[in-house]
């Protein structure tokens, strides 16, 4: 299963989350259901249980950890609010945020890299740029943090 699927199944359900004021699990299962019917994304990802759990994981560590990480964009967009992000954007940048800060599993360019593919995907010209200006100081934060705890080890 391509991890870049179910970043954009998570996106697209968090999206949901927000415009339609359902629960995690009813958005993914809409979207996942859609992606079966539609049969767009292909029969071998759409079979796999492991995108499932996947998106679920994503989605809901995003949603249990919304103020947390909402919290965490804030310090690092320079003039903005999170709440005036487009919506797209923002839910693009919750995810992001996500996988660097609460997962160990996967690099912090790696996130930040299909963060900026997904909000050129479902963004506008600019979310890109954005995107990964602002990732990029979340990561420079968080290395900073990192070498601060090791040099007190």
């Amino acid at each position: 299963m391509k991890r870049r699927l179910a970043r954009e199944i998570a996106v697209s359900s968090l999206y949901q989350m927000e415009m339609n004021e359902v629960t995690a699990a009813e958005a993914i299962d809409m979207l996942m259901e859609e992606a079966r019917s539609e049969n767009e994304i292909g029969a071998e990802f759409v079979e796999n249980e492991n995108t499932d759990s996947y998106v679920r994981e994503l989605v809901n560590g995003v949603a249990e950890r919304k103020a947390a990480i909402d919290d965490m964009l804030q310090q690092h967009l320079t003039g903005w609010q999170v709440d005036r992000l487009s919506r797209v954007d923002r839910q693009v940048l919750r995810l992001a945020c996500y996988e660097m800060v609460f997962r160990d599993d996967i690099p912090h360019k790696a996130s930040i890299n299909e963060a900026i593919e997904l909000a050129k995907h479902f963004g506008t010209d600019e979310s890109g740029k954005f995107v990964n200006g602002v990732l990029g100081k979340l990561m420079q934060s968080l290395e900073e943090a990192n070498k601060d705890t090791e040099t007190n080890h």
